[in-house]
């Protein structure tokens, strides 16, 4: 036991560490965002152009193949794939982490946790933008918003720490073996269809599949926060699974991360 509570302890000292320095975080991930779209004249709303460019073009496609009211599926689209785009982002980008930032980790002594954290605040820059496109929505076919939609605070909060642990592991994992990159972004791809997303639960065949779709951990992340945000009821199984996930998530991941945190700069 004593090496695994070493390993933690170890973890853990990066991870504090890299939250008390989140000044350099927020900084630096402020300033990739604001590099990307140094010189050009809309900047970073082209993120939010592209975004609602692409939601338009599947409401039309797939609006009309599944026969679905458009101010019910728009509003449905609209939430699931802007939550999908910053999962797929912050994955795939964390699976890369140390590997972009190898010349840094090589050259700068800082918390090594801190590259992940950096990862993860420019998407939630990029998520900000892309945001504004729901209240849009929601205007557009006068929908309410549901006092109930408070429930997706803290259901987001849970997301980023599902998120946090995620990447860290995957970031260690893919420093040392390269081709997991490719791998996890090939699931990401198989699991974009097996979640609901373009498609919703109503349109499952039987019970046998609703029940199958409960094992997807990206379902209940999800529903966590879209469901209160357009009306629908949050289940005791998406809240028991979002937190189980977090509890167990960051178990594992604090001591696997310790253990391992040293050897990284060699992998690279």
């Amino acid at each position: 036991m004593f090496p695994v509570r070493e390993a933690a302890a170890d973890g853990w000292k990066d991870l504090r560490a890299a939250v008390s320095n989140h000044h350099l975080t927020t900084t630096l991930g402020w300033q990739e965002v604001a590099t990307r779209y140094r010189r050009s004249r809309v900047g970073a709303l082209w993120l939010t152009i592209n975004m609602g460019v692409l939601i338009g073009v599947l409401s039309l496609v797939f609006g009309t193949l599944f026969q679905v009211p458009t101010d019910e599926f728009i509003p449905y689209l609209a939430t699931g794939l802007i939550l999908w785009m910053f999962f797929a982002a912050c994955i795939g980008e964390g699976c890369s982490g140390f590997i972009a930032a190898s010349e840094t980790i090589l050259q700068v002594r800082m918390p090594l946790s801190t590259h992940v954290g950096l990862i993860l605040y420019r998407n939630l820059i990029i998520l900000g933008h892309n945001l504004v496109i729901i209240p849009l929505v929601f205007l557009a076919f006068l929908r309410p918003v549901p006092l109930d939609a408070l429930w997706a605070i803290p259901g987001f909060a849970l997301v980023l720490l599902n998120l946090g642990w995620m990447m860290l592991i995957l970031a260690v994992i893919c420093a040392r073996y390269r081709d997991m990159t490719q791998i996890v972004q090939n699931a990401m791809q198989v699991l974009f269809y097996l979640t609901p997303i373009i498609w919703s639960v109503a349109l499952l065949p039987d019970r046998v599949g609703v029940a199958w779709l409960q094992i997807n951990p990206f379902y209940h992340l999800i529903n966590v926060v879209r469901a209160p945000l357009l009306g629908h009821e949050v289940t005791l199984i998406n809240w028991a699974v979002v937190i189980g996930l977090a509890v167990v998530g960051w178990a594992l991941a604090i001591p696997f991360f310790g253990k391992y945190r040293k050897r990284v700069p060699y992998w690279l």
